[in-house]
Order: structure tokens, then C-alpha cells, then sequence
């Protein structure tokens, strides 16, 4: 007897956003990278199209980590001190599909490093690797604005993915990003109104950067909040495909960021025996918080440590596969 599957059809779909530049097209990277473009919700192949798989970006930064578990240090310790080396090792050895690198030491806590400085470092660091590039301030909104002009002046025709704009400060970025012909990391704090509202705000700079918002609605890891910062990309993930322009971009997560500052992913066995061994334990929150947040839509997740991209990439893989009845 033939079984009937129902299936949900969508008006629209989540826009699509390019990430870096080739020579033809103006910059040095040896590929693009395109994420979006679902028009069903995620993996459901029968139901629509999930024509580019999700993609997992490596962390660095331009100094070496000072609150890092040291357990990181047998795999990028080496290359602390070299973010050009630190992303090819991330790349070549690690199968990292982008690099992010946050620019820390411009933080005026830290070194106070220079724009110029900043964009010296994003050069070294496209020169060293042929993927696209996410490029991520300090922190410090005064410092980021002054730093935003010139890397993005500075990797001008490389398309970079620049972050992060908020609704307090977006005007100094979406400016840089304009003129540069870069895409923008859109950042709210788990608020489907606000992550709207600062999408709007970007689009009336500029219609053409609607194609260039990435959507960061901020997240949570395992255990802190992880069912709120899902239901918020559900939500948007949703809206999307109801035809609401406004929340029709891709979505990224810094996954290893929030994962490993959990007190869950850190503390030692022995200080807690009944939690089994220490980095094992930090990999797998480290995962578990990625293959949630894939559930619910998301296209770019910035991770950490080295086995988690494994086995990520492998879920993406499988996720991957055609289903369709």
C-alpha cells in the first residue's frame, strides 16, 4: 500500500551570501563560498532545497590567547604567535572551511594595537591561506570603528565577511563595508525583534547590502540557555521562508567561543571525577552545541578545537545527503 508523505511548501527561501573573491573577480582567494539559500527547513531535501551545505569556520586570533584551555596549546601552540601560520595549520591540517580571526589585540586592555596594525594582520593572514576570511573587531566599540575603515580598506576586492555591527554602533562598519564591497555580521542579542529592527537599519544605508547581511543572533551553549537561542533561529529561519525579507539571511554562531567558556567544558577531572576526563568532555559540548544550532538553521559555526570540526563536518556530510521520498 502506497504511503502518502505530506509535505510543507514554502512561499520563499533564506537569501544567499557570497563570501570571498577570486582573482577573476577581484581578490586573491582560490575559491568562493556561497551559504543560504534553503527553501525548506533544515536538511528536510524532501520538502525543498538545500543547495550549499553549512560550513565550519576555525578561530584565531592576531596574539596569543591568554584564556584558552591550556589543552589547545598541543595543537596551535606551536603558532600562537603567528596568526598567517595559525590559519594554514587550521586550513591544511585541521580542513577548516574559513577562517575567523579576531583582531583582540586592539583591544585597549591588551596591546592596543593600531588599525594599521589590524590590517597588516589581515593581510599576512589572506596571503596565507586561499579560503574566505571572517574578519571580528575587538570588542570595544570606539576601537572598532577606528579599526573597521582600514582593514576594510585594506582587503578591499577580497569580500570579506566583517563583524560585528549592533544596534549601537552599525553606521561605522556598514559604512566600511559599503564602500569596500564587504559583507556584514549583523549582531542582536537573542532578540528576533531587534535582529529585525538592526537589519532594517543596515538595508536604509544601502538596499545592495541586504544581499550582505549575515545574521548573528548570539547564542548560548549546552546548558546556558540553548533552548532560547534555538527557538530564536527557529523563528527566524521561519519568517524567512514566509517571504519576511527582513530575517531572510544566513545565520552564523561562534560555537567554540560559548562552548568553551562553560565551566562544563573546563573544569578538570579532578576537581569533578564524575565528569569523565577534561578535553573529551569539552569536545563534546563543544559538538553538541554545534549539531543543535545546525538543527535549527544555522549556515556558518565558528569552532575551536580541532576534533569538533571533525566530527561536525562529518554530521554535515550525512546531513547532506539527499532524503527525498
Amino acid at each position: 500500500m502506497a504511503v502518502e508523505i505530506l509535505k510543507e511548501k514554502y512561499r520563499s527561501k533564506v537569501g544567499e551570501v557570497v563570501l570571498g573573491a577570486t582573482k577573476e573577480q577581484g581578490g586573491t582567494r582560490s575559491h568562493t563560498i556561497t551559504v543560504g539559500g534553503e527553501s525548506t527547513l533544515p536538511f528536510l531535501h524532501f520538502e525543498g532545497e538545500v543547495p550549499h551545505r553549512p560550513v565550519v569556520a576555525m578561530e584565531i586570533l592576531d596574539m596569543a590567547p591568554e584564556d584558552w584551555h591550556p589543552c589547545f596549546k598541543q595543537y596551535f601552540g606551536d603558532v600562537y604567535d603567528d596568526p598567517a601560520a595559525w590559519a594554514k595549520k587550521c586550513v591544511e591540517q585541521y580542513g577548516a572551511d574559513l577562517i575567523q580571526i579576531r583582531l583582540r589585540s586592539a583591544d585597549p586592555d591588551f596591546k592596543d594595537s593600531s588599525p594599521e596594525d589590524c590590517a597588516a594582520v589581515v593581510k599576512k593572514v589572506l596571503e596565507a591561506v586561499g579560503v574566505p576570511l571572517i574578519v571580528i573587531g575587538c570588542g570595544k566599540p570606539e576601537k572598532d570603528s577606528t579599526i573597521f575603515p582600514v582593514v576594510a580598506e585594506a582587503a578591499a576586492g577580497e569580500n570579506l565577511l566583517l563583524g560585528v555591527a549592533e544596534l549601537e554602533n552599525y553606521k561605522a562598519i556598514t559604512s566600511a563595508c559599503m564602500a569596500h564591497q564587504h559583507n556584514i555580521i549583523a549582531q542582536s542579542p537573542i532578540d528576533i525583534n531587534i535582529c529585525k529592527q538592526l537589519n532594517i537599519l543596515i538595508a536604509e544605508m544601502s538596499t545592495a547590502m541586504v544581499n550582505r547581511i549575515v545574521i548573528d543572533p548570539t547564542i548560548a551553549a549546552l546548558g546556558y540557555g540553548i533552548e532560547y537561542s534555538y527557538s530564536i533561529m527557529e523563528r527566524a529561519s521561519n519568517g524567512a521562508l514566509q517571504g519576511d525579507k527582513m530575517l531572510a539571511m544566513p545565520m552564523i554562531g561562534n560555537i567554540g567561543a560559548e562552548a568553551w567558556r562553560a565551566k562544563e567544558a573546563n573544569i578538570s577531572a579532578e576537581d569533578e571525577p564524575g565528569w569523565g576526563e577534561q578535553e573529551e568532555r569539552g569536545i563534546m559540548w563543544e559538538s553538541t552545541t554545534a549539531m543543535a544550532y545546525l538543527q535549527s538553521g544555522m549556515n556558518i559555526l565558528v569552532m575551536r578545537h580541532p576534533r569538533s570540526v571533525e566530527l561536525i563536518k562529518g554530521q554535515i556530510d550525512d546531513l547532506m545527503k539527499d532524503n527525498s521520498y
